[in-house]
Order: structure tokens, then sequence, then C-alpha cells
């Protein structure tokens, strides 16, 4: 018996106002271990590398995991996949809360958006049944109304994912919003859905889905749930403080930045951003994700108004980033983002780009208006991200994303971006597996294809000193590996702190009842990661792309237990091309292509 998948996948042309449901290919989920991985398996099949992201002919694929809608631990993911209008790459952005469970339980393993609708619409899918709707009158609403309205409308306990201004005005970097703040927050996936005129898809409910081997899984849940909470990051600091927990872990490391990545390596105003003052000031009560026993998301109170978060990267991007420690401001700041629907580290990292380019003086007054977006200035901050989703102003320019905006202003120096998205949290000078994963991914800058930090700072099995460059690439290319599995099972990564690759796998069976052996899933998640390559490649997308920002490979960090370090950037990605079995230039080779059962996509 196969568990975990409902055997149905639905399609909306949205264009057509046509919908269809058909059967889930099988051989392809089990080769390709489901959610983004089945997705990505479609998506190559049907879709031209070439496309524009706005193109009706573009998909966008919603797409739960096998074990999302279970009762495994943080079994809340789905997956946003499609081609992003941020770097050209193909991409997918992952989103937790209760919308992936929610509708997974109608009965479809994905559904897979095509066309664009003339007017405004939403789709309604509830036990095995959709309906698009018209969505005229929430069009121009922000992601806290338009989830407000669609719940009362439809009534009972229903999930809504949906676009702010953001996505309706195609801001590069604009996310799909769940739940009201959890995001599938990267790389513009929201402006996609808002080309289709799509503003929200609003799932019912149903049941979960059968599990596959019943009673392994009974064994293998208990030994997990215990995992998680014998661990004192899982149980403990991600719990008690939320992500804001690394604030200051990464300071003590050496990497946690200020300005545009101009000021690393020591923050003596760190703490005043951490989880732990955040506990103390604005905390409210912990929230959740569906069957979450760690709990850290936050929901808080400022301005009379509540609201959820910031997350440890937002915090960064939103505050020291720009040169910002205040909490109340970043925390406005986040709100601003979350309701008009767009990405906070592509925000963040695009005006403390601004901010550089304007002290540098290479923004004139005129195009700024009144508010000069300078560091530390905190009316510049909150005007700017009020700005953005409605692409007014200044702001339109900002919705570019950094690297366009710096090209405007001639000088693409101050672009902290790889491929054209925004890079994240942690200074790669003083953590080299992070910035192999930034140069390597195949989203563009990315920290959670490949959370090296887990096993480069703080102490995950297989350790390894972040300046350590032998088994570096080796490193790197088995964290995207098991990440992969990790994301397309539909689990959140944070148990991973608990939970090792054995585990996630035991979990996997328990569920699907494919019986992978350990060679065979990773197999699968590297045959997902090649295929994601073979796209860009053919999308236009060179290993020459395979680069960091110019500040990481000739500016040395400037203070603090790293200071002095640059990126040996070079000597990392030969050993990475060689640790893939990709030629010298960094293409997979035809031995490769084959091993992984992917001729039928070979350059």
């Amino acid at each position: 018996m196969v568990g975990g998948f409902t055997g149905k996948i639905l399609r909306v042309d949205l264009g057509k106002g046509e919908i269809k449901v058909e059967d889930t290919n099988m051989q392809w989920a089990r080769d390709y271990i489901g959610g983004q991985g089945l997705a990505t398996r479609y998506y190559v099949e049907e879709v031209d590398p070439k496309i524009d992201p706005y193109d009706p002919d573009n998909e966008l694929i919603i797409a739960p995991g096998p074990l999302t809608g279970t009762s495994a631990p943080t079994a809340a993911r789905y997956m946003a996949v499609t081609k992003s209008p941020l770097t050209g790459t193909i991409t997918r952005s992952n989103s937790g809360g209760y919308f992936g469970a929610k509708l997974k339980h109608t009965g479809f393993d994905m559904i897979i958006f095509k066309g664009r609708s003339e007017k405004p619409v939403y789709l309604y899918v509830d036990k095995g049944k959709a309906e698009i709707r018209d969505a005229s009158d929430l069009w121009g609403k922000d992601v806290f109304e338009t989830t407000d309205t669609l719940t009362k409308r439809i009534g009972g306990n229903v999930s809504v994912a949906c676009i702010g201004p953001a996505g309706e005005n195609l801001v590069k970097f604009a996310s799909i919003m769940n739940d009201k703040h959890r995001a599938a927050g990267r790389n513009g996936v929201g402006a996609v859905m808002g080309s289709k005129k799509l503003k929200a898809i609003v799932a019912g409910g149903g049941r979960m889905p059968a599990i596959g081997d019943p009673e392994m899984y009974k064994a293998v849940l208990p030994k997990m749930l215990k995992k998680i909470k014998e661990n004192p990051v899982t149980s403990q600091g991600l719990t008690q403080f939320g992500t804001e927990v690394l604030v200051n872990i990464i300071n003590r490391s050496g990497i946690y930045s200020n300005r545009n990545l101009t000021d690393s390596g020591d923050d003596p105003l760190a703490d005043d951003v951490s989880g732990e003052t955040l506990a103390e000031t604005y905390l409210i009560h912990n929230q959740p994700c569906f069957a979450c026993p760690i709990g850290c998301g936050r929901v808080v109170r400022y301005n009379e108004r509540e609201s959820e978060g910031p997350e440890y990267e937002s915090t960064w991007a939103l505050g020291p980033n720009t040169g910002v420690h205040d909490l109340y401001t970043i925390i406005a700041a986040n709100d601003n983002a979350d309701r008009l629907g767009y990405d906070t580290i592509s925000a963040g990292l695009t005006i403390s780009a601004a901010m550089e380019l304007y002290e540098k003086g290479k923004i004139p007054d005129k195009d700024v208006g009144p508010t000069k977006p300078k560091f530390g200035n905190t009316s510049a901050l909150l005007e700017m991200t009020a700005k953005i989703g409605y692409r007014k102003d200044f702001g339109d320019k900002l919705a570019e994303g950094s690297y366009r905006l710096a090209k405007m202003y001639g000088d693409e120096s101050v672009s902290m971006s790889v491929k054209g998205q925004e890079i994240a949290a942690y200074d790669p000078r003083g953590v080299w597996g992070l910035a192999l994963e930034y140069a390597t991914s195949n989203i563009g800058g990315s920290h959670m294809r490949a959370y090296t930090i887990s096993n480069e700072i703080l102490g995950v099995e297989p350790t390894q000193d972040p300046l350590q460059l032998e088994g570096k690439a080796d490193l790197v290319k088995y964290v995207q590996d098991f990440t992969e599995v990790m994301d397309c099972s539909g689990l959140c990564q944070f148990p991973s702190f608990a939970l090792n690759l054995d585990d996630y796998i035991e979990l996997v069976n328990a569920v699907t009842g494919f019986k992978y052996t350990k060679e065979e899933i990773m197999k699968a998640a590297e045959r997902v990661w090649n295929l994601e390559r073979l796209f860009n490649l053919k999308a236009g997308i060179k290993p020459e792309d395979d680069k960091l920002p110019e500040r990481f490979l000739k500016v040395p960090l400037p203070k603090g237990p790293k200071k002095g370090n640059v990126v040996p950037m070079q000597k990392l990605l030969q050993d990475y091309y060689g640790a893939r079995g990709w030629d010298s230039r960094g293409y997979p080779t035809e031995e490769k292509i084959k091993e992984l059962g992917l001729e039928f996509y070979k350059l």
C-alpha cells in the first residue's frame, strides 16, 4: 500500500476557467520523493525553460509533500514551484502554517495552475472538489483583509493562501502568504500568482492521507517525538526564543552583519534585537504550525496591534543590516511586509543597498523624496516598507530587487545577491560552507537549500570548522541532498537539529511504504537537484553565475573572531563540481545524467 499520497492532481486553467482532475504519476512520486520533487518533475515536463515568468503558459504548482497533513512532527509544509521573476531560475518557495495540511486533506497531491484569468479570481478546494470564484472585490486588499474576508465568507475551518498588493503589482520578490503570517516568501512566487490574476486559494478540508505502513508508523512516531523533546534546540531554544535565538549565537561566531554587510564580525547592539529581548518585551505567546511540537512562531503586540514575528532573517534584514537596532521599528516593518505580501530578506537587502547607494551619492534626492534613505533612519525604513507593495514613488524601484536597483544607479557592487536573489543573515567570509551554498543554490542566494550553519556553527553532525577547505564541498553536497529529502517530504527543517537522515528516512518509509534505502532516497534527492540544474542551464543560467558579490572575495572581514577572511571561491567551486560528478566547468556529465535517469532532459 502506498501512503502519503491521495493519487489525484488538480489542474486549473485560469484562462479557460477549466478544472480537471487526473491521476498522480506514482512512478514519478517514488523517483522524486513527492512534494517539491514531484512538482519539479511535472514542471520541467510541461514548461519551456526560456519562458517569461509572467507568460500565461508558465505554471505555478502548489505541492504539499507526502508527509504533509499527517501527524508526523512538523508535517505542515507545502512548496510553490515555478520560474522566478527575480532570478530567471526555476524556483521553489516553502511555507508552513496550516494551509499545506488543509490542502492535502482536500484530496490532492498538488495543484497545477496555468493561464491568466481576465478578472481576479480565487480557487476554493474542499473534499475533492474545486471551484473558481470571483475575487474582484478582494483585488487591492492586503493579506490580512483578504484572509479575514474569505474565512468569514466561506465559513467553517478553512485556511487561506493569498497574495497582497505586492503580488498584484508584480513586486519581483512578492510572496504567497498563508494563515496571514506564513510565507512562501522567496523568489517572487507571489508575483507569478498575481500575473495570473489569482488572488487566493482557500482550502477547506477532508481527511488525512492514509499511512503506508501503519505498524512501522506507530513504532517510529513516538521515537521521533522523544528525540525532539530531548534536544535542547528543539525543546528549549526555538520554543522559548524562536528563530531569533540565533542572533547572539551568530554574532559571537563573527558572521553577523550591519549596514549592507559592510560592517560585519561583531555587533555590540545585537542583543537589542535578540530573541531573548523580544521575549522580554513584545512577545505574547508562541504560534506553532500544524503538527508541530516546537512552536517557534512568535505572536507579538505593538502599537495596540497583534502581529507575528519577526523571524531571525527578517530581524536582521530589516534591522541591523539597514543600521536599525530598534525592535519596535523592525516589528512594524515586518508587519508591513506581511500585510502587503513580500519577502523580508530581499526587501531588507534592497533597502540596505539603496541606503549604501544614497550615502555614496549615487541616488539623487529627487528620486527618494523628503525622507532620506540613510543607514539607521527608522522613518525611511518604515516608509520604504510601506511603499514597496504598491510600487509607490521610490518603492517602484525598490520593488525590482537589489540587483536591478543597483544596476539602475550604476553600482552593482552594492547588491548582496547571487543570481539576483539576496543572501541571508550570515556573512559568507566567515562560514565557507554557506558561501558555497549561496553560490550554487539553484534558486539563487539561499541559506535554506543547505543550512550548513547547523554543521559549521551549531554542532549538528557531521560537524566541520567553518573555515575548513578540505571536505567542505562534500559537506555542502550532502546537506543539499539531505535538505531535498526534508523539503520533498513536507517536513520542516528544524527537527533536523534533533533528527538525522536515518530518522527522516524512517518517517518517509513509514508514511509512504516506499521502503527506500539510504542510497535510494539520496539518489532521488540528487536527481531533483540535477534536474533543477539542467532546467537552469537550458534557461540561460550558466555556471559562471555560481559566484558571490566581489565584496566577499576581495574585502576582508573587518572585525571579530573571523577578521581578515575572504571566500576562496574558485577552490570551493572546483571541489564542489567534482563532488557533484559534474565536469570542471560545472555541467552535469553524460554519465551523471544517465546514472540519475535524466536522459529525457539532457542538454
